[in-house]
């Protein structure tokens, strides 16, 4: 009830819907993911922040180094307002991109490109034939972290490389050696399984020691073969880093020597999903704000807009929170809605047209998505606003 006091306090001069960053809770968790990192540097993931301002403060502060881009369209323009040290995380087919790239020598000193593949390579190579001069392309291969057992029947993770083991990777690492333009910087490996899966899941205590034992045994075969496949590749370039991990897995993904350095991204904001995690716990930072517009019942409001659905299987973990007052449900029959979200509980009866209702996404950065500004709160008080890419005219994905 005080969280929501001081937001209605700091934000009564503006007009919902509206998104505030709370400034303290960020920080919070900022130096609650440099503890767990145990000195290894942590690149920030972009994609779960969405904003060019916040991105700056975070690496501002000790234990953060370089970013994880999700688009080079993006990379490219964050390195053009002064950002460095820039790792694509995902494949990119953006042939004018690419040839933008090449051309611009700052930009490739910068940035690398995730690849795994030779498919990869040969379209690299084709976007940027024409350029002259032609900046060398730095890429690094993504590697799949994904647990499988049972011969093949089981799989946890994310659907991502087509490289698994110490040999492909090889293979790889040898075909960038031998093609002229191209050079072989990194590794990374997201262990989604583990990072992007809480292992305290609510009311199934059945599956969350399936999920705990599952990880388990996971985060073993990664210690193995990371490690290997690490060895492997170094014996075609001299690598500067070798990524892994994230917010969930950043205190055991760490214990690995293969590994540099650990991406964290949602961990910032501590977006709803995250909630579900034994081994720490954040402050939700990233709030918007509705407004109440109709009261259909006692027990019932209304709230504008509030669709905010999160990336995903389709399902109730990826709708919004209602979060501050506590105590708000969704209509099961209506959800949360294009332009109107009712609401139900014993809370509704003390709001009136005009209160605001607060919501967590589920997600961190696909918030940024939906405001163009977000409203920066430190303590009681409204202290700045910032755009996010939205609010900069940059829409990457």
């Amino acid at each position: 009830m005080e969280d929501r006091r001081r937001y209605d306090r700091a934000t009564a001069a503006l007009e919902p819907p509206f998104a505030i960053l709370d400034l303290a809770a960020m920080r919070a968790n900022a130096a609650d993911l440099v503890r767990r990192a145990a000195g290894k540097p942590i690149r920030v993931a972009s994609k779960s922040v969405r904003s060019r301002p916040v991105l700056e403060r975070i690496l501002a502060m000790d234990g953060f180094r370089g970013i994880m881009a999700f688009t080079l369209p993006e990379a490219l323009w964050l390195v053009s307002q002064g950002f460095t040290d820039v790792l694509v995380a995902y494949p990119t087919a953006d042939r004018q991109a690419l040839a933008a790239l090449a051309a611009d020598p700052r930009a490739a000193a910068e940035i690398a490109l995730t690849v795994d593949s030779a498919e990869h390579l040969d379209l690299i190579e084709s976007a940027v034939s024409g350029v002259r001069p032609r900046a060398e392309i730095r890429v690094s291969i993504d590697i799949d972290a994904g647990y499988i057992t049972f011969g093949g029947k089981f799989r946890a993770g994310a659907l991502r490389s087509t490289i698994r083991e110490p040999d492909q990777a090889a293979d790889l690492a040898a075909a960038v050696a031998k093609r002229p333009g191209l050079r072989l910087v990194g590794l990374m490996a997201y262990e989604a399984q583990i990072a992007g899966v809480g292992d305290d899941p609510p009311g199934n205590a059945a599956f969350a020691r399936v999920v705990r034992l599952m990880q388990s045994r996971s985060a073993r075969d990664l210690i193995v073969r990371r490690g290997r496949i690490v060895n492997a590749v170094r014996q075609y370039a001299d690598l500067e880093f070798v990524n892994g991990g994230g917010t969930g897995s950043i205190e055991r993904t760490v214990r690995e020597k293969a590994v540099t350095e650990v991406a964290a991204g949602s961990g910032f904001f501590h977006p709803r999903l995250f909630d579900f995690y034994r081994r720490f716990t954040g402050r939700p930072a990233a709030l918007f704000a509705l407004p109440v517009v109709r009261r259909p019942g006692r027990d019932t409001v209304t709230v504008l807009g509030g669709g905010y659905l999160a990336s995903g299987p389709a399902g109730p973990t990826r709708l919004p929170q209602p979060y501050l007052p506590a105590g708000l449900r969704y209509a099961p029959d209506e959800g949360a809605g294009e332009v109107q979200t009712p609401l139900l509980g014993q809370a509704a009866e003390d709001l009136r047209v005009g209160d605001r209702v607060w919501f967590r996404h589920a997600k961190a950065g696909e918030m940024c998505e939906r405001f163009d500004a977000l409203h920066l709160i430190d303590g009681e008080s409204l202290v700045e606003t910032v755009p996010t890419y939205r609010g900069e005219g940059k829409t990457f994905l």
